[in-house]
């Protein structure tokens, strides 16, 4: 893991999920399938892996749970995010095009052409995950990486925090300085950062990009995650 200022460590890829087969060894679960209810699964992180997607935030806070780690709070995911200097995106001030895994087409127009008013079943298609060129390995974009050694955090795929949508919560991002969509959203809604390969800056730029529409249980082919660990004084 990666150690952030002496004060906690993450991951510095995006997770995959493991399960024990009938032998006892971790195998990994394929990244396109929803994690099987009553499963014990743990989060992994390594470079050159396709990140567990169709996840909810509760099943992530569970694997890493597993993992003996625990998902980032917001503000911890943030300072991740930026790296040392703090700034909007991991590798600077201004977005460049082709350093993340971002601004690619929407898959659910591309996979279902014609249709309008997307279902539920039809976010959580396992083939959307599985299109040549869209979802990348962990580690593919070099430069998608800042100078504490986070890779992926902008783009890719949405990754869950632990924080949730509360008073205070909207209060700091109505007054960050930050242009986000309106999105409709309750208290209590689960947040998950950073955007996806098919978004731009449409709640944020960069390592601002939030998203508060979503319950907690919530999943589709654009989400996933990554752990954070309390730091232990050797």
């Amino acid at each position: 893991m990666v150690d952030l200022l002496g004060r906690f460590c993450v991951d510095p890829y995006e997770a995959v999920l493991e399960r024990q087969d009938a032998s006892g060894a971790w195998v990994v679960h394929p990244h396109f399938e929803r994690p099987t209810k009553g499963v014990v699964y743990r989060a992994a992180s390594r470079p050159r892996e396709l990140p567990q997607s169709y996840v909810s935030e509760v099943e992530s806070e569970a694997a890493c749970r597993a993992s003996n780690k625990r998902l980032c709070t917001k503000a911890e995911w943030e300072t991740a995010c930026r790296g040392k200097g703090y700034k909007p995106f991991p590798y600077g001030v201004m977005g460049v095009a082709g350093k993340c895994n971002t601004a690619k087409a929407h898959l659910l127009e591309k996979f279902f052409p014609g249709k309008t008013g997307f279902s539920y079943e039809d976010f959580n298609h396992p083939e959307l995950a599985q299109q040549p060129g869209f979802l990348a390995r962990t580690g593919e974009y070099a430069d998608c990486t800042n100078t504490r050694g986070t890779f992926d955090m902008v783009g890719n795929l949405h990754e869950w925090v632990s924080s949730k949508v509360d008073k205070e919560l909207l209060g700091s991002i109505m007054v960050d300085g930050t242009h986000r969509q309106h999105q409709p959203m309750i208290e209590g809604n689960g947040i998950f950062m950073g955007g996806f390969f098919s978004t731009r800056e449409e709640l944020g730029p960069g390592c601002y990009f939030t998203t508060i529409a979503h319950e907690q249980t919530y999943h589709d082919y654009s989400i996933g995650f990554r752990c954070c660990a309390d730091r232990v004084e050797p």
